[in-house]
């Protein structure tokens, strides 16, 4: 286990190393990236149609509503265990005991999480990630980048997703090809349930690039400030 911890730790930092120069290019360019990230782009819609957006439809149909919102619901829980550590490493101590109440109170009145009884009793969800965490000490996000497979970030965000992973606790159980399955099962399930938004994305745009990457960094940037934008910002789509 720690030598799975002390692997992140170095792929963490050489790729926070290498992305912190390339993101001096956004000074110079506004989308430096744009022919990779258009290929890129093309490349995960492809996958998208031919895969896991039949897979997702699929899991929407034959699961039922409630078994459905149980298990988003399930995978909501364990994430609040990093936007706890994250509350904490941006010194939000507050959000983070109130973080960590919900934790507590669907993990356990709310039979491991399948249960949102934390919202019921005005413990709200935040979004914090590591990402987030990097901008408040002051990390720079560099350009706009479309990953393989996982779609619209930047270097920042990249970075930022591996600090996600190392402090998920599907990261760390023992039993083999769990991880996998369950991660596998909590990205069926965050798909179906933005197939509208997904819909929405395709229908809403004449350059569905330009699209994706305004919504996305803007999505960014409402969170990264806690919602502290002009009067006539406008989140385009719930970018998750």
């Amino acid at each position: 286990m720690k030598k799975n911890n002390k692997e992140v730790s170095w792929l963490a930092g050489g790729v926070l190393a290498v992305f912190m120069l390339v993101g001096s290019a956004n000074v110079l360019a506004d989308d430096p990236m744009e022919d990779w990230n258009r290929d890129v782009l093309s490349f995960n819609d492809g996958l998208d149609d031919y895969f896991l957006k039949p897979v997702s439809q699929g899991y929407q149909w034959i699961m039922p509503e409630f078994a459905d919102t149980g298990i988003s619901n399930f995978f909501s829980n364990l994430s609040d265990i990093g936007v706890f550590v994250n509350d904490i490493f941006q010194l939000k101590l507050e959000q983070g005991g109130a973080d960590f109440g919900r934790f507590l109170v669907n993990s356990t009145v709310g039979i491991g999480g399948f249960i949102d009884v934390a919202t019921m009793i005005d413990l709200p969800k935040h979004k914090e990630d590591f990402g987030q965490t990097l901008a408040f000490w002051g990390v720079p996000s560099g350009p706009y980048m479309v990953v393989p497979l996982f779609g619209s970030s930047t270097p920042r965000g990249v970075v930022g997703a591996i600090g996600d992973i190392a402090l998920h606790p599907l990261s760390y159980i023992g039993v083999p090809g769990a991880s996998f399955g369950a991660g596998a099962l909590n990205a069926i399930d965050v798909s179906a349930d933005n197939l509208n938004t997904r819909k929405i994305a395709e229908e809403a745009a004449l350059d569905r690039y330009s699209f994706l990457k305004d919504a996305y960094l803007q999505k960014r940037q409402y969170l990264v400030t806690d919602g502290d934008v002009p009067d006539d910002f406008e989140v385009l789509i719930d970018m998750e």
